[in-house]
């Protein structure tokens, strides 16, 4: 089996766990009042366990390739040291040290740094716009989800 369908497969095992969690798990705890509402919490957990496992489904089954297509697969396995796998690594442990620096560091400091540091990994080398649209761009978040929607992120390091 291709890799792509390997992937496919174990994604369609996420989503099936996490639609269970969605479906029959996360509405149990709902107190009464909730109950009658149109939208509940596990609303949005539902909708994206449905097109996860739909889009699993496509890929698993092959659907989405053409009838006439008799090339290889578009990724190959046996030779993942020709990609750039060192770049993709060094994404994921970006997105692990973010996550957990969020707290100690800042929302700001955090994001900032991970903007950098990811487009820097990917080949970005024009600092003079690098930098300010990182900025801008951990800003705008930050003010729009602890000034407009009320969730509060801390956006300093904890000792200040």
């Amino acid at each position: 089996m291709a890799l792509d369908r390997w992937v496919a497969f174990v994604i369609l095992c996420a989503a099936l766990a996490y639609g269970y969690a969605a479906f029959f798990t996360m509405d149990a705890l709902l107190p009464p009042f909730m109950q009658r509402n149109p939208i509940w919490p596990s609303t949005f957990p539902k909708v994206l366990a449905v097109l996860t496992i739909a889009t699993s489904l496509i890929i698993l089954l092959g659907l989405e390739k053409s009838v006439a297509s008799d090339k290889e697969p578009d990724i190959d396995y046996r030779r993942l040291g020709d990609y750039h796998l060192g770049k993709a690594l060094t994404l994921l442990g970006l997105m692990v040290a973010y996550a957990l620096l969020l707290r100690p560091a800042g929302f700001l400091f955090a994001t900032f740094a991970f903007l950098c540091c990811g487009s820097f990994t990917l080949g970005e080398r024009k600092f003079h716009i690098l930098l300010p649209v990182a900025a801008v761009a951990s800003f705008i978040v930050w003010y729009l989800v602890d000034e407009v929607l009320g969730i509060f992120l801390r956006p300093w390091p904890f000792f200040i």
